[in-house]
């Protein structure tokens, strides 16, 4: 699978976008080869499974000049590389307790030409900044992910929506919901991709007020 299903669901892309998100193909096998990140079979999925996956998170919000975005438990750089592409305003800053990880995310980065990220080998609980939104994929259950997160937002809004966290999950989401107390919107990833993947895909928006 090829940049080309980024094409069909983000048709307006600038040139220098599609160089980018085409260049992640040899960045990402290059230095999977060397630091195992995404399973051998995965890997030829890396469009449909991770990049197109990161940027369903652009289908629920464009972010805006200005505003930064904290990627926690970034792993290799999803969802937070892929949306740095998408919006080259946006300060990105993406953080993995995995120092080894945060390597590939800088050279990655860096092979593509991205000047909005920074990465940092770090717990989220150690980053002392506001941001106005939080995203991340999976890392945890959402009872345990939002303390690592809470208080670091900004008060100030500047979105169509609230910040607040975007978070990438699937399955039955309704009993981890309830369990983290939380008030969250579940906006289901099938009503903007048509690939079977998605159908059990969801982002997970909290807003903070």
């Amino acid at each position: 699978m090829t940049s080309d299903i980024i094409l069909h669901y983000f048709p307006d892309l600038s040139d220098h976008q599609k160089e980018q998100f085409a260049a992640l193909d040899d960045l990402y096998r290059f230095w999977n080869s060397r630091i195992n990140l995404i399973s051998r079979k995965d890997i030829d999925m890396l469009y449909l499974h991770h990049i197109l996956h990161s940027l369903a998170i652009a289908k629920v919000i464009s972010f805006l000049p200005g505003e930064k975005v904290l990627d926690v438990g970034t792993g290799g750089g999803f969802p937070g590389i892929p949306l740095a592409i998408m919006f080259p305003e946006t300060d990105f800053h993406l953080v993995d307790s995995i120092g080894k990880k945060i390597k590939v995310v800088q050279e990655v980065a860096s092979g593509c030409g991205l000047k909005n990220v920074r990465a940092s080998h770090a717990r989220a609980e150690q980053i002392d900044e506001k941001f106005h939104f939080v995203v991340s994929r999976a890392v945890t259950r959402l009872s345990e992910f939002y303390p690592w997160v809470k208080g670091k937002f900004e008060k100030k809004s500047m979105n169509t929506i609230q910040n607040g966290i975007l978070y990438l999950k699937g399955g039955d989401l309704d009993e981890e919901i309830k369990e983290s107390g939380l008030k969250a919107e579940l906006i289901p990833l099938s009503q903007y991709f048509e690939e079977e993947y998605f159908d059990t895909k969801y982002v997970v928006y909290i807003p903070q007020f």
